[in-house]
């Protein structure tokens, strides 16, 4: 999980053409979205799902924990 400050070093990974999709805390569907995206990687399995799925928990619900100070809405 990352924030604007921190920044995030996954992103060197990304290929300048490859197409990627970024949620906002803001945005009050992201952390039902990224639960789904962790449950579906769950069914999927792979060498390192436990730790991912984890994380994407931990990032969902620091976006409802920021939702609840700041508010959220529906995209624009």
């Amino acid at each position: 999980m990352a924030t604007k400050r921190e920044g995030d070093p996954g992103y060197d990974k990304i290929e300048m053409d490859e197409p990627m999709f970024t949620l906002r805390a803001q945005d009050s569907i992201a952390p039902e979205v990224v639960e789904a995206w962790a449950r579906t990687l769950l069914m999927r399995g792979g060498s390192q799902t436990r730790m991912k799925v984890e994380e994407a928990r931990k990032c969902a619900q620091a976006m409802r924990d920021w939702q609840a100070i700041h508010g959220c809405k529906v995209p624009d």
